[in-house]
């Protein structure tokens, strides 16, 4: 069976990067839209980010333009709203899919082993799977859920 760490994927830039690269930190994984409700998440992600990169948290972003189109653009466009709009400073990852036939293999490993209300489904942009240090996804929030009301779960999880 696949485990995290033995997953990669592409950088925004085009780079090939392994999920192995982030074993020992606590990475929340979180599919992304640059034209959603949700979108002034990635405030929240950031800041999460920088208070506590620092004890092992990751976040990684990985856009999605499979609800409502909401992430149309191509790699510039994503950087431009995650980087200069919103200053993210976590990885970002090419566009992917989430759901159907050519779903990336890092959501189909995730969404085997939490599977949520949907059976296996994402619901929408902003679904969250917070991964421990050992690579064992732990948890799924869903996209109503603010990175702010996530912080007590990611605390627990980095003191573990």
């Amino acid at each position: 069976m696949t485990t995290f760490h033995e997953l990669t994927a592409t950088s925004l830039q085009g780079q090939r990067i392994a999920m192995a690269d982030y074993a020992g930190k606590l990475v929340l994984v979180v599919n992304t839209a640059s034209h959603c409700g949700f979108t002034p998440q990635y405030a929240g992600l950031e800041m999460l980010y920088n208070k506590y990169a620092a004890q092992g948290l990751v976040v990684l972003g990985f856009p999605c333009n499979q609800f409502g189109k909401q992430e149309p653009g191509g790699a510039d466009d994503i950087a431009q709203t995650c980087y200069i709009n919103y200053g993210v400073s976590f990885p970002m990852f090419d566009k992917v899919e989430v759901n159907g036939p050519t779903t990336h293999a890092v959501f189909r490993y995730l969404k085997g082993q939490l599977p949520g209300i949907l059976g296996g489904r994402i619901m929408w942009n902003f679904t969250k799977f917070l991964i421990g240090r050992d690579g064992k996804p732990l948890q799924r929030f869903a996209p109503l859920t603010s990175p702010e009301k996530m912080e007590a779960a990611i605390l627990a999880a980095l003191e573990k």
